[in-house]
């Protein structure tokens, strides 16, 4: 098990577009991943768990990642926060 914080830094966060972007890399993976924020923890393979966190501009969250490819499926979806979720 590995975790990683990342600081979402595209204008509208985690909301809808950018939430379904996330999610769609997320099960792309075989390893189970988290997404945490304060103290809430949720599916980073749910919609609505994603969408739950109401993560905005600025907010650091942390990726954890339990599996197989639990390295490739951080730096895949930290590479995506990093590109803005292509906005």
């Amino acid at each position: 098990m590995i975790s990683r914080d990342i600081v979402i830094t595209n204008s509208s966060g985690l909301h809808a577009r950018p939430a379904t972007f996330f999610i769609q890399k997320a099960n792309s993976f075989r390893s189970t991943i988290w997404v945490e924020k304060e103290d809430r923890r949720v599916n980073a393979k749910s919609l609505l768990g994603v969408l739950s966190l109401g993560v905005a501009k600025g907010m650091t969250i942390t990726l954890i990642a339990d599996g197989s490819d639990e390295e490739a499926a951080l730096d895949g979806l930290q590479r995506l926060a990093e590109s803005g979720f292509a906005e």
